[in-house]
């Protein structure tokens, strides 16, 4: 690992949580608010790990903004973001309400709760589901449900999800926490939910799972900048409209057709609940750091 970049990646994260944060108001475009976001990313010397999640109500994860999405801030908004450099991540989220709703607010503060006592239970050769129950115990305590089919996650260079999963619930699991890297995540639902997530359609976020050569000239010309600016890390569809118009989008089509791409689901509450998100990256060393604080 290269702690002094899983540093300045997370301090990048960080400063951009804190700018942003004040500046997201109700019917703010959700372009506008992911396109600030990266653009900070860059503007602090480093790139977006993935595309900006902008997810609204029972919309729990990998919503991103299209490049002509129309879309509005309201309700329960959720924002994930990170930064990486050189391959090094973070992985950030945080809620607001935008409603003035005294129930949106106790399901942001029951997330930020639980994630505070996820990172105090992690250490090096703990058990997972020990970190699991801690959330689950904290979530139910204040009359809510955890969402329990998703999780945190450890991280390595150029990969997002590596390794071990960090759960929402005890699962009883007794995989060991070791040095490295972590972003935990529990997400909040109300108690009279599903509390569990389904696919919702394509996002529009994209992963690289295979470098094998394609006919097409677009799609190849999208492969090579794909291997070259984001390896394999997500990216989305927005991003290639913004570099190479919207026949990026044919080429996108033809590369999940060739089956280079892995093409992500819209994730949402299966009852329609809304749901709350808090999220940090953990580097676990001589010392416990969260990097993204």
């Amino acid at each position: 690992m290269n702690t002094s970049k899983i540093i300045k990646a997370g301090k990048i994260a960080s400063e951009v949580k804190a700018w942003i944060k004040p500046q997201i108001k109700k019917g703010m475009p959700l372009l506008e608010i992911a396109e600030k976001i990266e653009d900070k990313i860059i503007e602090l010397g480093g790139q977006p790990a993935f595309p900006t999640n902008l997810s609204i109500d029972e919309k729990t994860a990998h919503y991103t903004p299209s490049y002509n999405d129309e879309s509005i801030a309201e309700g329960l908004l959720k924002v994930d973001f990170g930064a990486h450099v050189d391959g090094w991540c973070s992985d950030t989220a945080f809620t607001i309400d935008l409603e003035g709703s005294e129930e949106n607010k106790k399901l942001i503060q029951t997330a930020e709760k639980a994630l505070a006592k996820a990172i105090e239970t992690i250490n090096e050769n703990v058990e997972t589901g020990e970190i699991g129950k801690a959330v689950q115990e904290t979530i139910q305590s204040e009359g809510f449900a955890p969402i329990v089919n998703l999780s945190g996650h450890q991280i390595d260079k150029y990969d997002l999800h590596a390794g071990l999963t960090i759960p929402n619930v005890d699962n009883q699991s007794n995989f060991t926490i070791e040095k490295g890297l972590y972003a935990i995540e529990p997400f909040v639902t109300l108690s009279n939910a599903a509390g569990h997530v389904k696919d919702s359609g394509p996002s529009g976020i994209y992963a690289l799972v295979d470098s094998k050569n394609v006919r097409s000239p677009i799609a190849r010309e999208l492969l090579d900048y794909i291997l070259e600016e984001h390896e394999t890390l997500p990216f989305c569809s927005r991003w290639l409209v913004k570099k190479f118009g919207t026949k990026a989008l044919l080429g996108l089509r033809q590369l999940e057709q060739n089956e280079n791409l892995h093409h992500y689901n819209s994730l949402i509450e299966a009852s329609g609940a809304k749901v709350a998100q808090a999220e940090n990256t953990v580097l676990i060393e001589k010392e416990k750091i969260v990097t993204t604080e």
